[in-house]
């Protein structure tokens, strides 16, 4: 979604909850329609957009300026909170929707956080270890004003990771000697205060989303459930069920994952691995190439691959060489492909008008952000599809990292087990709150029911706050 297609859907579900007469309802008449008026007035506008060059050495000896940037989103419910990207397609408008949807994923999710987001406009590839360096330290002393453990707490996002999230504190500390910069960022490394689980928690997150709502609510369900209802969210849930009874028959659920990096193949590997559901992982994909094969492929072994090399193996000698059958076809072809479910980790804009008939999935999970426009949404929806969205599904990782910043502030380490453990919970109370609600008020579209959800939370904070007169 766009970031214009973002702030509609917020105006359209707070003109909803405008009529809602139990939501609030000592507030009426002219009072009502101004406060919701102002209310969306400052859920769809930004509170800070900060924008900077970068100065860089090359190490040709070239100087090159590269854009940067840190926007704000809102705060009404905590600190801001979001990732950043080194990206050579960041631009403003893009940077600005991730923080929109970072307000609404942390308000979904009931973390006390807001929304922001970063990016710099590189791709990490083209730029030595010593020049990403640079550009990290001169990203925290451009913005080092605007970020803190108790003002906006920044964390990885495409392109970046824990060794940027280290040098990033390091210069922190640096332009603020004596202060307290453990939780200035979060995830960073294990050895630099960061929570363990922090790397693979979007991706079990995204995977868990999938797996919660089909065994562990679907399932539970009443054999008639629905029988009187509407057409559509009868047609989501036999696909839900179809899954389940598929899997307890012996049978294998058809998945493909596009995108192999911290989210794609952590959501593989949990596919690969499910005593509970019985996957065949048949496809997955990276920025070059798709890889097929229908009786599923060696998850394990593509992933040590792709640690060892940044990629997925290209060519028959380098799948040969780690034992892998697969057929290479071209990276979008996985979009199509006959499946049961498809997990999107990889970009913005994935599904569109161009391919949105052609796509067979019935389940489509966004670890991603805003890999399905708004067009595809609606269609997809109409068609009886299941789209589990990404402020829903992919919020694994801001949830480990408020514990990385818990633990960072009352010096008491969390676990693995326990990080993910509390992860697992977090998804669990927000996806029965989502879905229950869509399903049994048939609600009309899944991704409009989290907005809802979310625009309820963050309403009510401006008004507890007097902030809507």
């Amino acid at each position: 979604m766009s970031l214009v297609q973002t702030q509609r859907t917020i105006g359209q579900v707070m003109n909803e909850l405008k009529e809602d007469v139990t939501f609030l309802p000592k507030m009426t008449a002219e009072a009502r329609e101004n406060a919701f008026e102002s209310g969306k007035e400052i859920l769809t506008t930004t509170d800070k957009v900060i924008k900077s060059y970068i100065r860089v050495s090359k190490d040709d000896g070239r100087i090159v300026r590269i854009p940067a940037y840190r926007i704000q989103h809102n705060d009404i419910a905590g600190f801001y909170k979001g990732g950043i990207r080194y990206s050579e397609l960041v631009n403003e408008e893009e940077v600005e929707n991730l923080a929109v949807l970072m307000t609404l994923k942390n308000a979904l999710h009931e973390l006390p956080y807001g929304g922001a987001k970063g990016g710099v406009v590189v791709n990490p590839s083209d730029y030595s270890e010593r020049e990403l360096n640079l550009i990290s330290k001169k990203y925290v002393q451009r913005f080092a004003p605007d970020i803190g453990p108790t003002h906006d707490i920044p964390a990885p996002d495409m392109g970046t990771n824990e060794q940027v999230m280290d040098w990033m504190v390091g210069e922190y500390k640096t332009i603020h000697p004596g202060e307290n910069y453990m939780g200035a960022f979060t995830g960073k490394s294990i050895e630099n205060g960061g929570a363990q689980g922090r790397r693979e928690a979007t991706g079990k997150g995204t995977y868990y989303s999938y797996t919660w709502l089909v065994n562990e609510w679907a399932r539970k369900q009443p054999d008639d459930f629905l029988h009187d209802g509407k057409n559509i969210h009868k047609l989501q849930f036999e696909k839900l069920k179809n899954l389940y009874t598929k899997s307890d028959r012996g049978e294998k659920i058809s998945i493909a994952i596009q995108g192999f990096g911290n989210v794609g193949s952590v959501a593989a590997l949990e596919a690969y691995k499910d005593k509970k559901l019985h996957h065949n992982v048949i496809s997955v994909s990276d920025h070059q190439v798709t890889l097929f094969n229908t009786d599923g492929l060696e998850i394990v072994n593509l992933v040590s691959y792709q640690e060892e090399n940044g990629h997925l193996p290209r060519t028959k000698e380098a799948l040969e060489s780690v034992g892998v059958k697969a057929a290479i076809l071209e990276r979008d072809a996985i979009l199509t492909m006959e499946m049961d479910v498809l997990v999107l980790a990889a970009i913005e804009d994935q599904i569109m008008e161009g391919n949105m008939k052609e796509i067979k999935a019935d389940i489509l999970v966004e670890g991603a952000n805003a890999p399905i426009n708004v067009a595809a949404d609606t269609h997809l929806h109409q068609k009886g599809k299941v789209v589990i969205p990404d402020i829903l599904a992919n919020a694994g990782g801001v949830t480990v990292s408020y514990l990385e910043w818990k633990q960072d502030r009352i010096t008491q380490l969390y676990t693995k087990e326990e990080a993910l453990d509390e992860m697992y919970q977090h998804m669990a109370a927000s996806c029965e709150k989502v879905f229950s609600s869509y399903f049994y008020r048939e609600l009309e579209g899944i991704r409009k029911t989290c907005y809802l959800h979310a625009a309820k939370r963050l309403f009510s904070l401006l008004y507890k706050h007097g902030k809507l007169f």
